[in-house]
């Protein structure tokens, strides 16, 4: 049996209206999710399961939601090409949450812009939810986006880090990474 706990609030959207989106999860993966309303927790078997990949799969589905992102944004993971990568903001300034807060904003910018260009620039989602920040990318693009959130997180200026990005995605462009 797996387990993957999420915030009690998000719970609800992986139920989805009416239970579609837990539904459609079900039916993508051909796995039962049982999911307790009262603790957050999520268990399915993966014994159920012939290909062992979608348990990571479902996992990562179930932690981006898990992480804010919505439903649709998720499921970009049932992509093979696609991954998801969780910051822990805890790891940078320790738990007092005015640190926290502090390096949310950073991410997130002056009226969400370093959180869109970075978006932009780099094809990737990014969701900021109580300490965390998450990113789905394609595994091509993943790298360049924590690297920039890592250079946000660790103090580096706003400038710099989109320098980085620009140079880096034309790097991989001219390489046919993607």
């Amino acid at each position: 049996m797996r387990y993957i706990r999420i915030p009690m609030e998000r719970v609800g959207v992986l139920i989805g209206p009416e239970g579609e989106i837990k539904k459609k999860i079900e039916q993508i993966t051909k796995i039962k999710l049982c999911i307790n309303s009262e603790s957050g927790e999520i268990t399915f078997n993966e014994q159920e399961l012939s290909d062992p990949f979608k348990m990571f799969i479902i996992e990562n589905i179930i932690r981006a939601i898990g992480r804010g992102f919505s439903p649709e944004n998720a499921f970009l993971l049932l992509n093979e090409d696609m991954d998801l990568f969780i910051f822990d903001i805890h790891d940078y300034v320790g738990k007092r949450p005015t640190h926290v807060q502090r390096l949310k904003s950073r991410v997130i910018g002056s009226e969400g812009k370093t959180k869109r260009v970075l978006e932009e620039l780099t094809e990737s989602k990014i969701s900021i939810y109580g300490h965390t920040i998450a990113i789905i990318g394609s595994i091509f693009n993943i790298d360049i986006t924590k690297k920039a959130v890592d250079k946000l997180l660790s103090g580096s200026k706003h400038a710099t880090v989109y320098r980085f990005v620009e140079g880096s995605m034309k790097k991989l462009r001219l390489e046919g990474g993607f």
